[in-house]
């Protein structure tokens, strides 16, 4: 009779190994799925924070632009508080002291970490900066960056107004 038990536990063994394994295995697959996942969700992230950062940078050009009008007028008074701030689409980049026309073209990321449209590696953002004057003291300017990531066009805009409250 034992050796009835015996026999009947000979292949016990195997099983128990065969379903720790399988055990083992969904659990494996199932954390590399959740850091596969987390590691694009991560990247889409990182670029959606670099767009917002675009989009604002170039809402704040503008304004420095206008704030450097509204300074030079203290020399000059025939200067506007929105010379060079015409209707339209155009392009800036971080140091600009006026607005560049707009051909849609991918900015650069040079080697000192600035973006611009002549220098550096090629990235995947677009920025177009849309001018409209809508009466003698007030300019709305639309910022916006896009991006195609995993076949998915992208795009965050910024608005802002700007007055002339110094009048």
């Amino acid at each position: 009779m034992v050796k009835k038990i015996i026999k009947n536990q000979k292949g016990q063994l195997m099983v128990e190994c065969l379903v720790a394994l399988s055990i083992l295995t969904v659990g494996f697959l199932a954390m590399v799925t959740l850091l596969t996942h987390s590691l694009a969700s991560n990247y889409d992230v990182l670029n959606r924070l670099i767009a917002a950062n675009l989009a604002e940078e170039g809402i704040e050009v503008v304004k420095n632009i206008i704030d450097t009008n509204v300074a030079a007028r203290a020399t000059d008074p025939t200067i506007t508080w929105n010379a060079g701030i015409t209707n339209g689409t155009s392009s800036v980049v971080y140091d600009s002291n006026s607005l560049g026309s707009d051909d849609n073209s991918y900015l650069k990321l040079d080697t000192n970490g600035f973006y611009n449209y002549s220098s550096g590696n090629n990235t995947i953002f677009k920025r177009k900066i849309e001018i409209f004057n809508l009466n003698i003291n007030e300019v709305k300017v639309k910022s916006t960056v896009t991006w195609t990531a995993k076949n998915r066009s992208n795009s965050i805009s910024v608005e802002d107004h700007f007055f002339n409250w110094r009048n």
